[in-house]
């Protein structure tokens, strides 16, 4: 069995919220319908959810989309992709308010503060936002089921702003899920890092894992065997002196993926504390200098990142969607500061 899945960390960045499941039929296989085959082989998942699965075109054998009445012959292949199933921490509804960017019967765009966890767990069992959306949304079938994970598909970490999108309904959760798999999503971040990328435009592939040294950070491993293929396409926006503003395009989703590839290439971003960017890493050794970017780290106590654009195909209508938001004020006024001191020091 193939069981490729995304490990939860105590700040998940981006990783999405999808578990794919691969099963070979063998020899001896019997006719069964597909749906009676995976529930047989898949702990904790109902069979309404996996012919939501089906309905969606998310479910294959041997390639090909098939429907829940599929029956499965003697060496078929089945794969399908599934939004995580539900976890058995009770979820308490919380009447925490949202900054709602967009709204309909399916699902639910929001702008996500800085400072706020994506779903409970690892100590975080309240002030979440599906402690909210449990709230908000209470009504509907998917967020009855008390589940950490009620209709997510993608997370941002702790410490990220921006755009996010949430299903409303099991067809919605299946259909966007599938998206964020085939990489069809548009995501675009902005980011403040040390000193200036060369080139100014590139790519940065290399697989993602967790660190073998600290196992609370995300590590890039050269060796292809370790980790999961991990792509940032990157674009340097505005050169501010030691620091530049970066526009990152993400074609894979990986846990804190921006910013583990930004390391590896030596500009980390700027006071990402965890990877390295919370030390005055570029610049002078004048005192005046270190006031003032400690100054910037105050504004801004937090990694610079910012999720500026969500793009994707409405699951029902079939319609393009796009969502931007402006920078958040923290970012917004260090990006300002440094503007002033380029200008200044030219």
């Amino acid at each position: 069995m193939e069981h490729l899945s995304h490990t939860a960390t105590d700040e998940p960045e981006e990783s999405d919220m999808y578990e794919h499941f691969s099963f070979a039929a063998d020899k001896g296989q019997a006719a069964v319908r597909v749906d009676k085959f995976l529930t047989n082989r898949l702990e904790h998942t109902s069979r309404s959810r996996i012919q939501s699965a089906a309905e969606a075109g998310n479910i294959w054998a041997n390639g090909e989309p098939v429907k829940s009445s599929y029956k499965v012959k003697p060496l078929d292949v089945v794969s399908v992709v599934l939004p995580y199933p539900p976890r058995s921490v009770e979820v308490i509804p919380e009447n925490i308010p949202l900054d709602i960017l967009y709204e309909d019967d399916d699902l639910m765009v929001l702008n996500k503060a800085a400072g706020m966890v994506v779903h409970p767990g690892h100590g975080n069992f309240s002030g979440t936002l599906v402690n909210a959306l449990t709230y908000h949304l209470q009504d509907l079938p998917l967020f009855k089921t008390g589940s950490v994970r009620a209709g997510l598909v993608h997370r941002i970490d702790k410490n990220t702003s921006g755009v996010m999108v949430v299903a409303k309904s099991e067809a919605a959760h299946n259909r966007l899920a599938k998206q964020f798999f085939d990489h069809t999503i548009e995501r675009l971040y902005v980011a403040l890092a040390w000193g200036t990328p060369n080139p100014e435009e590139g790519t940065i592939t290399g697989n993602i894992g967790r660190s073998l040294r600290d196992r609370i950070k995300m590590q890039v491993f050269s060796d292809g065997e370790q980790g999961k293929r991990a792509v940032t396409h990157y674009r340097v926006a505005e050169r501010l002196g030691y620091v530049s503003l970066l526009e990152c395009r993400l074609e894979t989703g990986r846990t804190h993926q921006i910013r583990a590839h930004m390391e590896h290439i030596g500009h980390p971003l700027f006071n990402d504390e965890r990877y390295g960017g919370s030390a005055i890493l570029k610049g002078t050794t004048f005192a005046k200098y270190r006031q003032f970017v400690q100054s910037c780290f105050e504004a801004l106590p937090r990694h610079a990142l910012h999720a500026k654009v969500l793009g994707f195909v409405h699951p029902s209508t079939g319609k393009a969607m796009r969502f931007e938001t402006p920078l958040p004020q923290d970012m917004a006024t260090v990006v300002e500061r440094w503007r002033t001191y380029v200008a200044g020091n030219g």
